[in-house]
């Protein structure tokens, strides 16, 4: 499974992008997808995913974008995406999209997100 991921940039603060994370086959059977960030010098941390199962869909978000940052997936479009608004300094890293399935995680290739204040 290849992972592209895009949609990336430099904007101000305040300001809004969408992440785009396209899979190379259906993404139907894929339990998890979620975005993560990693920041120069740091960790990369998750951001928010979309977990699917039997019980129903689940989002979970790190505190700092909850209410700012949504996360969705079209299987139609074997996609996931991430729409930023609000955007603040502190979110500058870079992004990268994973797909998770039986025990196992895809990873993209990453995308910058850069925010001026």
């Amino acid at each position: 499974v290849q992972l592209q991921a895009s949609g990336g940039g430099l904007v101000q603060a305040g300001g809004s992008l969408r992440l785009s994370c396209t899979a190379s086959e259906s993404i139907f059977s894929f339990n998890l997808l979620g975005w993560y960030r990693q920041a120069p010098g740091k960790q990369r941390e998750l951001v928010a995913t979309v977990t699917s199962g039997t019980s129903g869909v689940y989002r979970n978000y790190v505190d700092s974008v909850k209410g700012r940052f949504i996360i969705f997936r079209d299987n139609a479009k074997n996609a996931v995406y991430l729409q930023m608004n609000s955007l603040k300094p502190e979110v500058t890293a870079v992004y990268y999209c994973k797909a998770g399935r039986d025990g196992l995680d895809y990873w993209g290739q990453g995308t910058q997100v850069t925010v001026s204040s």
